[in-house]
């Protein structure tokens, strides 16, 4: 009788210990958005090496569209390609780097072939107008419905664990 609760124990303790490893093996790649004074995930979107999103704001001199085209290298790294924009001025490039293309297109001005390189980038989601918004495919997110407008975010490309979708 005794032998049969010892194992019962043992039984119960190897998977209690077996779903706390679990709860951290990395199970997903995804572009997440974190709060870097508490290193907290407010949001993500599940992503792999080739995917691309865009983030589309407006410029607070301008009152112009920007959108800024990305793309997740195999390297866990964020590659921006392409930026768009409708007016010369102030905190617009008004000429491509070395290596890029600068086009003018419809009214709009283009800076194509970037491959400006980030393990993450900051960025302060707009109080008042710049509306930014997260673009991927004919999804559009604007990232004030999930992080609260003023506040600054760490985007990177990081492994979740289960650990991370059990706090949501």
């Amino acid at each position: 009788m005794k032998l049969i609760k010892r194992n019962k124990f043992f039984v119960l303790l190897l998977l209690i210990f077996l779903t706390i490893i679990a709860m951290y093996i990395p199970y997903k790649q995804a572009l997440v958005f974190v709060l870097p004074e508490r290193d907290e995930i407010v949001c993500y979107v599940p992503m792999s090496a080739g995917d691309t999103f865009k983030i589309k704001y407006t410029h607070s001199i301008h009152l112009t569209d920007v959108i800024e085209s990305y793309q997740i290298t195999k390297h866990n790294e964020i590659r921006q390609y392409e930026l768009e924009y409708e007016d010369f001025g102030i905190g617009m490039p008004s000429e491509a780097a070395e290596g890029e293309h600068f086009e003018m297109k419809d009214g709009k001005y283009y800076i194509k072939n970037m491959n400006r390189t980030f393990e993450n980038f900051l960025l302060r989601v707009g109080k008042v107008r710049a509306n930014h918004t997260f673009i991927q495919g004919d999804v559009s997110f604007p990232l004030s419905r999930a992080i609260e407008p003023g506040a600054r975010v760490r985007i990177q490309v990081k492994k979740l664990i289960l650990f991370n979708k059990w706090k949501e």
